[in-house]
């Protein structure tokens, strides 16, 4: 048990699928997974281990944000020696040929957030994906006919935000969109030496103005969860 996370020692699968909403991974377990166990409650951020295919998996809720997300997956790796982590999360796209439901899988994210600054004296760091995973997922997406975009995404610190235009510049260097938490994830990959991968399905866009509701981004956006699952080791 560690400070976060309420499971035992081998309660939690080596690898782990990591929505941001605790609810959408209540969602997934139950629709996906057999024989789910729910594994934590703590702070309300549920999650389930089961099997699927015969693999064995959990699936465990993020949080908003790099920080929230940091501190689930730092204790996953130390505490639960998860070896693989799976974000399968929403995005707004900032390419015009974006459409609502489209996958993408981040290759690499930049970041306004300062916590890589910290961490390295004021310079960039780079974080990347998991190659090995990312080639697996994207392979898989071709194979289910889905509309999969893969490149660089951006981690922002800020949801609501006072300039409305703040996303072109991104978007004008190739962003393909943006979300909250890949940051995260791919720094704390790199230090444990851990696999990584975002899959991300986009839920809105400015350019066009579509938005979805917040149930299809819980209980509808599933065809990255099955991508997920089929990678998942």
């Amino acid at each position: 048990m560690s400070i976060h996370i309420g499971a035992k020692a081998g309660q939690i699968a080596p690898t782990v699928l990591m929505p941001g909403d605790p609810l959408r991974a209540k969602h997934i377990a139950e629709t996906f997974l057999d024989d789910a166990v729910c594994f934590n409650e703590v702070r309300g951020m549920l999650g389930f281990t089961g099997m699927y295919g015969g693999k064995r998996i959990s699936v465990m809720g993020s949080g908003m944000g790099i920080p929230s997300i940091s501190i689930y997956v730092t204790e996953l790796v130390t505490e639960y020696h998860v070896k693989s982590v799976i974000r399968v999360g929403t995005c707004g796209g900032m390419q015009p040929q974006m459409k609502i439901g489209d996958i993408v899988l981040a290759m690499a994210t930049s970041t306004d957030s300062q916590i890589n600054k910290l961490r390295f004296g004021g310079m960039d760091y780079a974080p990347t994906a998991s190659f090995p995973l990312l080639l697996k997922a994207y392979q898989a997406a071709l194979r289910r006919n889905a509309r999969v975009m893969v490149g660089p995404v951006l981690s922002s610190d800020t949801f609501y935000g006072d300039d409305p235009n703040w996303w072109k510049i991104w978007a004008d260097y190739g962003i393909l969109a943006a979300e909250m938490e890949t940051a995260g994830l791919y720094t704390l990959a790199a230090k444990y030496k851990i696999d990584a991968l975002s899959i991300l399905t986009v839920s809105d866009n400015p350019l066009t103005g579509e938005e979805a509701s917040s149930e299809e981004r819980q209980k509808k956006f599933m065809q990255m969860v099955e991508i997920a699952l089929n990678i998942a080791e």
